[in-house]
């Protein structure tokens, strides 16, 4: 899984970045840089956020899917990157291709 921890510390020392995370669709965490409670917050406020956010893309357009999420608050941006496991697949083969979801949080550039 090296391959994966060089891409989350690669993606977190981007100037302006305060947190990366990874998890499955139902939430469990795969891997952060954030601390566990806030974490836990976040996946479990995203995955419903992308379950939702899917379903809407779907009743829109059945031909269409979700590719990519951001979030701009006051505070933070947030990217979100459902479907992300491309560098997973080779290390979780048995997944499927869509099981996890690429959080970035980072602050706003103005």
């Amino acid at each position: 899984m090296s391959e994966v921890e060089d891409l989350i510390k690669k993606i977190a020392n981007q100037r302006g970045v305060t947190g990366c995370m990874v998890f499955n669709n139902q939430g469990i965490i795969i891997r952060t840089t954030l601390e566990q409670s806030l974490t836990i917050h976040y996946a479990a406020l995203i995955t419903q956020l992308c379950n939702h956010t899917k379903n809407t893309v779907k009743k829109l357009d059945d031909g269409d899917d979700l590719t990519f999420i951001r979030l701009r608050t006051t505070k933070n941006e947030i990217l979100v990157a459902p479907g992300f496991s491309r560098i997973f697949s080779s290390h979780l083969s048995s997944l499927s291709d869509r099981d996890y979801i690429l959080v970035v949080i980072q602050v706003p550039v103005v």
